[in-house]
């Protein structure tokens, strides 16, 4: 697990901070989860997991309007002595005073969002699940074709950009072009992004750079892809046996994940762009339960049996 700091959570969340004296400069969000302090609030801090985001929902939030004076001092110093990384109020529920002249002193910042329990947890816990997955950069290309994520490798200067840019003017979606950023971010999912520094560039020998938003408009691009198959691009060798049937699955892995893997090989007057194409709709198809190499095997064991 990496992190992410907690003004960029601040920013992607659109909180409301109430806390402007504590500097967010260096804290960071080390933990995808997400806790909601109703038991810490009665005093049980055992197994209190600290290190994670606390979220105060409608039902905290009326539990501590009715304690006393005395009993609110207590719970909020002890609930604010731990190091955790922030606390945010859901539905605009506005702390007491006294709750943030304690933040300020523990040094908790304190945040505040219009949105309901339930359903900024949901988008919260999904958004820190992608940004502190484990990531991996690697050589390749990224693009949507039809809904499936094509990563595209090879060699350098083996025709990648060059498929990813015919794909593009035939409707694709470019997501990242030599740099790809990928991340775990289930066991079954993985995710691709491209660098700040790279994104919606293509790099093309002879020419140059080409911004590809500017050039082809803002639907020729994409951000992220979930990566649902990997095309492989090698130079073409005659003493090499090449799958022709397709009948077995051929896979690679990345972070411990499998991803359906094909290797083309390249050579003169091949159209690239269509074999992804085409490569990627017979994925669909698989997926939806239709195998065309399993029908044709299907169909020439019966003409074999009718014959016998």
């Amino acid at each position: 697990m990496g992190s992410v700091e907690l003004q960029k959570v601040a920013e992607k969340m659109n909180l409301k901070n109430l806390t402007p004296q504590i500097g967010l400069l260096g804290k960071e969000v080390n933990v995808p989860d997400i806790n909601r302090p109703a038991l810490q609030l009665t005093g049980f801090f055992e197994h209190f997991e600290s290190d994670r985001v606390q979220v105060v929902g409608y039902v905290e939030y009326t539990y501590l309007q009715k304690l006393s004076d005395d009993r609110k001092e207590e719970v909020y110093q002890s609930l604010l002595s731990y190091p955790v990384p922030c606390i945010i109020f859901c539905r605009d529920l506005m702390p007491d005073q006294r709750f943030l002249e304690i933040a300020v002193e523990k040094d908790v910042p304190i945040f505040l969002t219009d949105k309901t329990t339930s359903s900024f947890m949901a988008e919260i816990i999904r958004w820190l699940n992608v940004e502190l997955a484990p990531c991996i950069s690697i050589h390749g290309v990224l693009v949507d074709v039809y809904g499936v994520g094509v990563l595209i490798m090879g060699e350098s200067g083996i025709g990648k950009s060059e498929a990813a840019l015919e794909l593009i003017k035939r409707g694709h979606r470019l997501v990242t072009d030599d740099v790809v950023e990928i991340r775990k971010v289930s066991d079954d999912t993985l995710v691709g992004t491209a660098p700040d520094i790279t994104r919606h560039f293509i790099e093309l020998r002879g020419i140059g750079i080409v911004d590809v938003k500017t050039l082809f408009g803002v639907q020729s691009v994409k951000e992220t892809q979930t990566i649902d198959l990997v095309i492989t691009l090698e130079d073409w060798n005659k003493d090499k046996q090449y799958d022709r049937l397709g009948l077995e699955e051929e896979y690679t892995e990345f972070l411990g994940n499998r991803v359906v893997c094909h290797s083309i090989p390249i050579r003169p007057g091949r159209n690239l762009a269509i074999i992804v194409e085409s490569a990627s709709v017979n994925h669909r198809q698989k997926q939806m339960g239709y195998n065309a190499a399993q029908e044709l095997y299907r169909r020439v064991q019966e003409n074999l049996t009718k014959r016998k």
